[in-house]
């Protein structure tokens, strides 16, 4: 094929799928966001932008590796009933509905910075309401403060959600000395969103709402039990495996991904969970979702396309590699194609000279961002559809009264730290 079709044809296939990636999938038709990247490298091996060779050169497969690995090992903590067992020990702690709010809070922040936060918020989102309506409290501040303080945790660590691994991978990133960088503005975030959640106008609202709560638990109390028993030696095994992994990241220099995937095989090894229940926790269209948009930008670098489209902001006197002109490319493209697609974007042009300031500014930035909107990280998505499943309403406004706040606030952090800590 020659090559000015070919460009044509790798642009127009990235267009719909990061018009995809806006819409979360196309009109009229019954594709989601992974079937929209799927079809799309489908499209450019189909139309001969790119050999199957190549396309499959152009995945990152370290990034797979460790993607799908911490979701063998958070699928083991999930069927181990370990989520559920921590979430249910919170109703047991006694205090004012504040303190609960601070243990959601801390509890989910740390979760997600070490099992991911899309599996913490799945796990924890249907106990959590129980919890609330047996305590007669209006569960709407809580799912929100677990939406937010996972996303806002999980930025604390470099396997904290799936851009994170992305760019730690791509860009060869110190797992330790991201974590220490990091460390200092999730813990403010943190404060900053109790704060907010906590406020007495809030806590008078949540007051209000108790007498509905407590009178629609009644009939849906029975619906709410979660039905994973605790097993001990289970969530056991996989504590162990998190933890060994943890100190193979700090203190070796054992590929992360390959690591991971050794311990993902241990857990896989069991008498009692069976590895058919362990695989289909998975999240395979998000793995699909990567491989996908890899393709596709892929393409896109192999045209020259993306190259002369740099050069292009160069002369416009746009430098992403100037950290306020990154901040806001990470911040517009996250909240408009979402924060995975906005990293891949992004990665090729940031790889140097810098990768470990630039690394760190994507990271916080892309996933702070997503609370933004609801539609800004899969984990708030899977929080509303869990209340939404037990008649509880949290709609766009009802999510952008704490979603935004949260991110302006959480991001102003950010901004002061880069500017008077990592200057």
């Amino acid at each position: 094929m020659p090559e000015i079709p070919q460009n044509a044809l790798v642009l127009v296939v990235f267009g719909v799928v990061y018009l995809g990636m806006i819409l979360g999938g196309l009109p009229w038709l019954k594709l989601d966001r992974s079937g929209v990247a799927l079809l799309g490298a489908i499209a450019l091996v189909g139309g001969g932008a790119l050999t199957v060779e190549e396309a499959a050169r152009g995945i990152h497969l370290p990034t797979i590796l460790l993607l799908f690995s911490f979701m063998v090992i958070s699928a083991q903590m999930r069927l181990g009933g370990f989520y559920a067992a921590v979430t249910r020990s919170l109703d047991r702690l006694p205090g004012p509905p504040e303190l609960l709010l601070a243990l959601v809070i801390g509890v989910a922040a740390l979760l997600s910075a070490v099992f991911t936060n899309d599996i913490v918020c799945l796990a924890m989102a249907p106990v959590l309401v129980d919890t609330c309506w047996r305590r007669r409290v209006d569960p709407v501040p809580y799912l929100l403060a677990l939406a937010c303080a996972s996303n806002i945790g999980s930025a604390a660590t470099l396997i904290g959600n799936p851009q994170n691994m992305l760019i730690g991978q791509v860009l060869q990133l110190p797992f330790g000395r991201y974590a220490l960088d990091a460390l200092a503005p999730v813990l403010a975030s943190l404060l900053l969103l109790w704060a907010l959640l906590a406020l007495p106008l809030w806590r008078a609202r949540c007051g209000e709402a108790r007498a509905e709560a407590a009178s629609a638990a009644a009939s849906m109390q029975e619906a709410l039990r979660d039905s994973t028993p605790f097993d001990a030696w289970q969530t056991a095994k996989g504590l162990a495996v998190s933890g060994a992994l943890m100190l193979i990241f700090l203190f070796t220099g054992w590929r992360h991904d390959v690591a991971a995937l050794v311990g993902a095989g241990i857990l896989l090894l069991s008498q009692r969970l069976s590895s058919s229940r362990v695989l289909g926790l998975v999240d395979w269209p998000l793995l699909v979702l990567f491989m996908g948009l890899f393709v596709v930008n892929h393409a896109l670098q192999e045209s020259g396309l993306a190259a002369r489209g740099l050069q292009a902001l160069l002369a416009a006197g746009v430098d992403l590699h100037d950290t306020a002109t990154l901040f806001a490319a990470t911040l517009g493209l996250s909240s408009l194609v979402s924060n995975v697609p906005a990293v891949m974007l992004l990665l090729p042009a940031v790889a140097e000279p810098d990768p470990q300031r630039a690394g760190t500014v994507l990271a916080l930035v892309s996933t702070l961002a997503g609370n933004l909107l609801i539609v800004g990280s899969i984990a708030n998505i899977i929080v509303v559809d869990a209340a939404r499943q037990r008649g509880i309403v949290i709609d766009w406004w009802r999510h952008a009264r704490t979603g935004v706040p949260a991110t302006v606030i959480s991001l102003a952090v950010v901004v002061a730290w880069l500017r008077w800590v990592l200057p």
